[in-house]
């Protein structure tokens, strides 16, 4: 039996998204940045715009997982606010602790997490 978060764990995972938010939002904003100076750059042949074009691929596709990331991360805020955290959404029974360890916007705990895994493939 997994038993429910208290006071406690719940200001610990709080503080845990919110320092990964910040995390996220400076690796967004730097990012940004460098794809920025990089359109500036004056690329003189094929090879350069190449290389430049599958380094901003690459890193077109980190920021979109780190966006979706901090979307994950806002819905598990709100619901430490609304009293809702480490609650599954399918099952509504207590997330472990230590899934919650690793992924703490997880959404399901390891059993629906596989349901819902083998239904969307």
């Amino acid at each position: 039996m997994v038993k429910a978060l208290n006071r406690e764990d719940l200001e610990y995972f709080k503080n845990r998204l919110l320092d990964r938010r910040v995390q996220i939002e400076r690796n967004l904003n730097g990012t940004a940045l460098e794809l920025k100076s990089m359109r500036d750059l004056e690329l003189n042949d094929e090879g350069d715009y190449a290389a430049a074009s599958a380094e901003s691929a690459v890193e077109s596709a980190i920021l979109e997982q780190q966006r979706k990331e901090l979307r994950e991360i806002d819905t598990a805020l709100k619901k430490i606010s609304s009293g809702t955290y480490g609650i599954c959404e399918m099952c509504e029974e207590p997330i472990g602790r230590p899934r919650l360890e690793v992924k703490p916007y997880a959404r399901y705990c390891i059993v629906c997490r596989e349901i819902n895994e083998k239904e969307q493939a």
